[in-house]
């Protein structure tokens, strides 16, 4: 982590919240929150700290010089210089392993440590740019509030990605009420318990079984190894989402959503539009639609999706098993389309939800192995693993524990929308809630049972 969690939640955001409060002005506030975001990202990779400040200044610039005379001539460099800024740190020893697989060759790896956030903020700084370009107004003079937005340390290492137009008017005019306050501190709240309570409880199980070497896999431990994980990955991910939202409040700005129970779509399409909605928006709104989105026939249609849902999945890692769960859910995406009739009949009923969450935990295989043979492993577990019990399936029984099974059935309660009956009750129930989770967050982190989220790697 950038902070240690006990460092970050009883010493570095009660302080910037309370000089916050304490400040008068926004300038003030601005200054004192972008001062607070650098510190933020310098404790994990301080020598990182000149990589976001230059990637930064580029865009800044790129931005200037977009909104001015030659404006395809400033997105062509941000393009280009965010593009090679993750190509160098994110993807050189993937191409270099691939070609010494490809061309049987022993090229050197050069071992370059990922920039943690770099998927993130170098993605905030190219929208920028893009929009100055399509709407010249947008573009600040100001590089400390270009940094500011860049580098807010709640959304800085792992999203959501915000969008310069969203924020700012808040920037510069925003208000932090009493109420925002409190509703932030309660949304915070609710991720940080996603993410102790039920994350990590999980997690330690889809941990074990993907621990389990070849041949040690049963169908009962396959199962419950890949459903764990998927509920692992949205709760550490919604839940890291739920806390950025949160602190966003207490500082009065207002980020979106970024995930609408995900879970409960009924076919892939609505299920993109309810998971990670920041980065499919990205993706539509600079890359689907230049391509031409839908307007050019169906073929042009869909390979600008495969072009996507491919970027999608490298974006996230680099690795091809990343590769591969993009273009997994690619093909039900246009395998949808090409069968309106059929999508029609099995949207909004059981049989569309049995059928969209197979091919989500199915593919959260992919995302979460190591290797293909893996996930390979994985898959001919799920499929051919019945019969005498495997040593997989004994240590799947052996963590049965009750907590499991209780934090475990309450996942599957939450990944539909009961928090918004209970988050909608009166302010001293939703209080009164927050504090009990508060508690037991605490208890969980003294257990030292806090892992760091999922989408810190990308």
């Amino acid at each position: 982590m950038v902070f240690s969690s006990a460092i970050f939640l009883f010493a570095f955001l009660p302080i910037v919240l309370i000089l916050d409060r304490l400040l008068h002005g926004v300038k003030a506030k601005n200054l004192m929150l972008l001062i607070a975001s650098l510190v933020f990202y310098s404790f994990g990779q301080p020598v990182y700290l000149l990589l976001l400040l230059g990637s930064t200044l580029l865009n800044y610039v790129c931005g200037r010089v977009a909104a001015g005379t030659y404006r395809r001539a400033g997105v062509a460099v941000a393009v280009i210089g965010n593009l090679a800024l993750l190509g160098v740190f994110k993807y050189t020893d993937f191409l270099i392993t691939t070609v010494n697989q490809v061309f049987q060759l022993s090229i050197p790896l050069t071992g370059i440590a990922l920039p943690i956030g770099i998927s993130f903020f170098t993605f905030q700084g190219l929208s920028y740019v893009i929009d100055v370009y399509r709407d010249p107004t947008l573009m600040t003079k100001s590089f400390p509030k270009t940094l500011l937005y860049i580098s807010f340390f709640p959304q800085l290492i792992a999203g959501p990605i915000i969008k310069y137009r969203d924020i700012e008017r808040e920037i510069d005019t925003r208000a932090a009420s009493d109420d925002n306050v409190a509703a932030g501190i309660c949304r915070f709240i609710w991720g940080l318990s996603k993410k102790l309570l039920i994350a990590n409880t999980v997690g330690q199980m889809a941990d074990a079984v993907y621990a389990l070497g070849t041949g040690e896999l049963g169908a009962l431990s396959a199962w419950v190894g890949a459903v764990c994980y998927a509920l692992q990955i949205y709760f550490d991910f919604s839940g890291y989402s739920d806390m950025a939202i949160g602190m966003g409040r207490m500082f009065g700005f207002h980020f979106l959503e970024n995930f609408n129970y995900p879970y409960t779509a009924t076919s892939i399409k609505e299920f993109w539009r309810r998971w990670h909605i920041s980065l499919s928006s990205w993706f539509r709104d600079y890359l689907y639609i230049p391509l031409g989105g839908n307007r050019k026939g169906k073929g042009r249609t869909f390979f600008n999706r495969l072009v996507v849902f491919f970027v999608t999945g490298l974006w996230h890692g680099a690795s091809w098993t990343f590769v591969l769960w993009g273009l997994w859910h690619a093909l039900f995406s246009i395998l949808e389309d090409s069968s309106l009739s059929m999508r029609k009949k099995a949207e909004g009923k059981v049989i569309g939800y049995i059928y969209t969450m197979l091919i989500v935990v199915f593919g959260f295989v992919l995302f979460r192995a190591n290797t293909l043979s893996q996930a390979g492993d994985m898959f001919r577990a799920m499929f051919g693993g019945f019969g005498a019990m495997t040593t997989g399936d004994i240590t799947v029984l052996g963590n049965m524990t009750p907590v499991f099974l209780l934090v475990a059935v309450l996942a599957c309660v939450f990944c539909a929308p009961v928090a918004q009956k209970i988050t909608g009750k009166s302010g001293a129930i939703q209080w009164g809630i927050s504090l009990v989770l508060l508690v037991l967050c605490i208890l969980a982190l003294a257990a030292g049972s806090f892992n760091p989220f999922i989408y810190f790697r990308f």
